[in-house]
């Protein structure tokens, strides 16, 4: 008996130390001088950061949480997190923005609220501009402030006269959206705000503004291995990220390693929904403040600033970015530099970012990332994002894998002076242009392409490359395309344009030698010269559709048997080793591929299928591509 008590109480100690800690409430009925036990919450969330240490738990009751959550300390390890969690199945928000009901009616559904300087404390986003390195202003000033009706933002303008007699942006991609508009003074101590409502009484319904610069962020770095988990979070008066400079996001890990950001909705950033980005010591929009070199030179300073401020695998990086919904955002969904690396971006759903197409710049994607070193960018769906996935710089050892991207009017992936080794497998790039390659070294296996490839040289910028799994730079070279990959794709493009070109033939004269076999190439695609196993049927249409209803996206198409196909199966041993970092096409921890599975994560055959898809049969296909249920017939 005395020998089971003993045995009970070490259980109880490992589960209580090592697994659990101490769980801290937070309920909006709570108060800070409580103990945060479940019968006596906190009333912030700040007041439990201060509290918890690693290993502990913070639970966050329902409500609206308006506070910049700055955790002053992270967990010890994986085994010993801090973890921010929403409380299960209860709808948790935290926002960037205050509300105001002090609206003056003033003409053509016109109101205006006066605001005293104070009221906005030691940050003032009507006073703030947004600006940064590859910034596009478009001729005009733009703050970090926004104006939110009923969670819809509108739109500013520069001018008084654009509220009072607004019009349609044609660039927009909801016309009439962007007729409810508002614009800002700011003089004698006080900020005044007018926006037109049209028939709404702003004084009636939910009108928000946002005041914090964000909602989730550590002011220093050093605060590791952090879980935010299941909250809604929106409406920060995020400014431009920059890969040159401190990224903030309405979610920002401000260079750490090991956060897992998991199952929250985030929206309504005025430029970032999530960023794991560098911090300020390493340059701040160098180039805007010298613009005595070239940005490019710039960057590659500060990447060795960087090497030189820690950067590597044991101390940055390494984050978990999974089954997010992130949309309404002006910049990106999710961006990083150099602090991705090695991280993992999977199962979620990005969409409408950069819609209202107000700014511009070079720093615009469902997700981009530089020097995204191993990293993993796997199962996600992207659409009406301008930009799906933009890999710049430094993209070696990435693998971007069973991907849904479609309704994007640039293109769906983009690869900037990139010397590979980079993965792009099992996609389906469903959008009029899917590819645009300024990179070489890349190996794109078993994907649908359903629009365009364009490349392009880039002699003007020698960019790094790494050692293999490595932060350390081997070198730099230029761009003269080529050292590519295609094995088993799939070219069926949707409603070709004549005017266009589809297929490899755009990779038939290149600076490096190419290896493509056994690709199938319908409806207009073009083949690479040297494609010896394909197969060509120039004058089939396959009638490839996506209907996307929401929270369901079908793929249809028309499948015809392929005589004389000789397909084999894509290993890493097949695939060899990019010519510049001399590293294979593998996993972040050196072991092989063999790439066995399809979209669906069903089987492979010895001789695969060309494409995403494995069990296909003759005739009409019908497959649920997002959520992954295949059911042909």
């Amino acid at each position: 008996m005395q020998m089971k008590r003993i045995r009970i109480l070490v259980c109880f100690f490992i589960i209580g130390t090592c697994v659990y800690g101490k769980e801290y409430h937070v309920s909006v009925k709570g108060n800070d001088l409580n103990s945060g036990a479940e019968t006596a919450p906190f009333k912030t969330i700040q007041q439990a950061a201060q509290t918890a240490y690693a290993g502990d738990v913070i639970t966050v009751h329902a409500g609206t949480y308006r506070e910049w959550v700055n955790p002053p300390r992270g967990g010890d390890g994986e085994d010993a997190r801090i973890v921010y969690r929403a409380a299960p199945g209860e709808r948790v928000e935290i926002k960037g923005s205050e509300p105001i009901s002090s609206w003056q009616k003033q003409d053509n559904g016109v109101w205006k609220v006066t605001l005293p300087v104070a009221f906005f404390g030691d940050y003032n986003p009507y006073t703030d501009l947004i600006y940064g390195d590859w910034f596009g202003d478009h001729g005009r000033i733009h703050h970090t402030g926004e104006v939110f009706l009923n969670n819809k933002s509108l739109y500013e303008k520069e001018t008084l006269e654009k509220v009072l007699h607004p019009a349609e942006n044609p660039d927009a991609s909801d016309k009439e959206g962007a007729t409810y508009t508002w614009y800002c003074e700011s003089e004698n101590g006080e900020v005044t705000i007018w926006a037109n409502f049209h028939n709404y009484n702003p004084n009636k319904e939910l009108v928000e503004i946002s005041v914090r610069r964000t909602c989730f962020y550590p002011e220093k770095p050093g605060v590791n291995y952090l879980t935010l988990q299941g909250f809604h979070i929106s409406q920060a008066a995020t400014q431009w990220g920059a890969p040159t400079a401190e990224q903030i996001g309405m979610i920002a890990t401000h260079w750490n390693k090991g956060w897992i950001i998991e199952n929250n909705v985030i929206s309504n950033s005025k430029c970032s929904g999530i960023t794991l980005g560098k911090e300020r010591g390493t340059g701040h929009n160098v180039w805007l403040n010298d613009r005595s070199i070239d940005g490019s030179l710039h960057y590659i300073e500060v990447t060795f600033r960087t090497l030189q401020n820690g950067w590597s695998k044991e101390q940055i990086g390494s984050h978990i970015v999974r089954n997010n919904e992130i949309f309404a955002c002006e910049q990106t969904g999710i961006c990083g530099s150099m602090g991705a690396a090695f991280s993992r971006i999977e199962n979620n759903h990005i969409h409408h970012i950069w819609t209202k197409r107000q700014f511009s710049g070079a720093e615009i994607a469902g997700i981009k990332f530089h020097a995204a070193i191993d990293t993993q960018i796997k199962n996600n769906r992207i659409h009406q994002v301008g930009r799906g996935i933009w890999m710049d710089w430094m993209a070696q050892g990435a693998r971007i894998s069973r991907n849904l991207l479609y309704n994007n009017d640039q293109e769906d992936l983009f690869f900037e002076v990139d010397h590979g080794p980079y993965l792009v497998d099992n996609n389906i790039l469903g959008s009029p242009s899917n590819v645009w390659d300024m990179s070489q070294g890349g190996a794109f296996v078993q994907n649908l392409f359903a629009g365009t490839i364009r490349i392009n040289k880039e002699t003007g910028r020698y960019t790094p490359y790494h050692l293999p799994h490595q932060t350390d730079v081997a070198g730099l070279s230029i761009i003269l395309n080529g050292d590519d990959r295609f094995f088993n794709n799939l070219f069926a493009p949707i409603a070709p344009d004549e005017q266009k070109v589809y297929g490899l033939t755009v990779y038939n004269e290149v600076g490096y030698p190419c290896f493509v076999d056994g690709n199938v190439y319908y409806n207009r695609a073009l083949p690479f010269a040297g494609d010896a196993h394909r197969v060509d049927a120039p004058d089939f249409d396959p009638n490839v559709s996506l209907e996307d209803k929401g929270n369901e996206v079908y793929l249809s198409f028309t499948w015809k048997k392929l005589t004389g196909l000789q397909t084999e199966t894509v290993t890493t041993e097949r695939l060899g080793k990019a010519k510049f970092a001399k590293q294979n096409y593998e996993q972040p921890d050196g072991q092989p591929i063999v790439f066995n599975t399809d979209y669906l994560n069903a089987p492979r055959s010895e001789q695969p299928l060309p494409g995403p898809f494995e069990a296909l049969n003759d005739g009409n296909c019908r497959i649920k591509v997002w959520p992954n249920i295949i059911n042909c017939k």
